[in-house]
């Protein structure tokens, strides 16, 4: 399976992707999912989810909102600090 290049991202923008997906795998793991189940919450693929917690994926607003239903945070929270 190819990998996406991080090339047309900005070095600011792969940080900004890598942070979100570290808050997303400290929610996920807070609420006890795996990355299977929250997957199965967004309906997404789990590469995808493994994807956006190494910080390789940049999401949809649609995406984030399923997010934050399934880890139970409001979006805000998922952004805050980033």
């Amino acid at each position: 399976m190819p990998t996406k290049s991080l090339d047309k991202y900005s070095k600011s923008e792969q940080k900004t992707m890598a942070e979100f997906g570290i808050k997303v795998r400290q929610l996920r793991e807070a609420e006890g999912l795996s990355q299977e189940k929250l997957a199965e919450h967004t309906d997404v693929h789990r590469t995808y989810i493994s994807g956006i917690e190494r910080g390789r994926q940049n999401i949809s607003l649609l995406t984030m909102k399923k997010l934050s239903q399934a880890l139970s945070v409001e979006m805000k929270e998922l952004v805050s600090g980033l």
